[in-house]
């Protein structure tokens, strides 16, 4: 969205004036094609525009003609210290591969994927990691570990350049969010191609997901990230998830479903979190763009949630249903989601199923 360049993956735009776009990784063995289709398919459905793909093996790589192929999505493959399965990637279709220059080999191998590229019409991703550094820039990683991720990527990036290529996307990615931060801010003002923004290895649902709202959100209002990636210990669909959640909250992407529920406190007579998470869910799936507060209290819920489109409070045995702030409805507690979503069929028809498209 950001970049003063821009390129297409697959048909996907990506840089300059596009939009942010979500993508995500397979966690599946490559080489089993229907577990992966699956789960690119469920990434897709998600919110994923793009969809990468670990490539560390022959096999994998035989299994990317039939991916290539079936996939919803554009595919980039990952590969690491063989160069061969890089070229092989892109001679199978994918839109784009990820390397690192300093583990794919040496100029000769890197310059073998850059004509594979050029042949294919495909983008190459420049992908530094605090890991995955050269050996003469350890000392400088010691003393300022963003600027070393920085002079790595711009490093590669003249070396490809110098190749005649200019269809690139870079990322410099750090465990630590401010590293992060610090580094894409030095980075965005090095080079104009997209960027590719993440924390990486940031960690299991909870605390990865606020490590990178906390490191993305900042970047994003700045101005800096192009495509993003939320990486999760577990199912990649959760990470496509908050990686929506946070581009809504910036106001990047349109509002979409969303539940807003209290905190609960010593007024609340009734089991808040089960309420919130079904209504969440059930709002989820209908696609509707609608804000639903689930509220613990009956005498101020609706105040507290006037400006929800529609909402819930609940105690006591019994409960009300609320649209725009106002008592529509009184039920008793155990069918409140269900008369809150038969409020919603009669005032938004028709009630969808299905995500809708971002």
């Amino acid at each position: 969205m950001f970049s003063k360049r821009t390129v297409v993956i697959g048909g996907v735009l990506v840089g300059g004036s596009a939009p942010v776009v979500v993508q995500s990784m397979t966690n599946t063995r490559t080489d089993d094609v229907e577990a992966t289709l699956g789960q690119v398919r469920a990434l897709s459905t998600a919110g994923a525009r793009l969809v990468r793909v670990a490539v560390p093996d022959e096999a994998s790589l035989q299994a990317l003609h039939r991916l290539v192929i079936e996939s919803p999505v554009p595919l980039i493959a990952d590969v690491h210290f063989d160069h061969r399965l890089a070229v092989g990637a892109l001679k199978a279709g994918t839109a784009a591969v990820r390397i690192n220059p300093g583990n794919i080999g040496g100029p000769e191998e890197v310059r073998r994927v850059v004509e594979a590229a050029s042949e294919s019409g495909a983008v190459i991703r420049i992908g530094v990691n605090s890991g995955s550094l050269q050996r003469e820039l350890r000392e400088l990683e010691e003393r300022d570990p963003a600027r070393a991720l920085v002079e790595s990527a711009v490093s590669y990036c003249e070396l490809i350049e110098g190749m005649g290529f200019s269809q690139l996307k870079v990322s410099v990615k750090s465990s630590s969010p401010r590293v992060t931060v610090d580094a894409n801010r030095q980075l965005a003002q090095r080079v104009p191609y997209p960027l590719h923004i993440g924390v990486t290895e940031a960690g299991t649902r909870w605390a990865g997901s606020v490590r990178s709202a906390v490191a993305l959100g900042i970047l994003l209002d700045e101005g800096i990230g192009d495509t993003l990636r939320v990486s999760l210990t577990g199912d990649p669909v959760e990470e496509v998830r908050v990686a929506n959640e946070i581009l809504r909250t910036l106001e990047l992407l349109p509002r979409g479903p969303r539940v807003i529920s209290c905190p609960t406190c010593g007024r609340t007579r009734l089991d808040l979190e089960p309420l919130a998470l079904e209504v969440e869910r059930r709002l989820q799936e209908s696609g509707l763009d609608l804000e639903v507060a689930v509220m613990g209290c009956v005498v101020n819920g609706p105040g507290e949630a006037r400006k929800a489109d529609f909402g819930i409070a609940g105690g006591d045995g019994e409960g009300v249903v609320f649209a725009a702030g106002r008592p529509v409805r009184r039920v008793p507690q155990e069918q409140l989601v269900d008369a809150l979503f038969a409020e919603i069929g009669e005032r938004v028809p028709p009630l969808t199923t299905g995500r809708t498209a971002c």
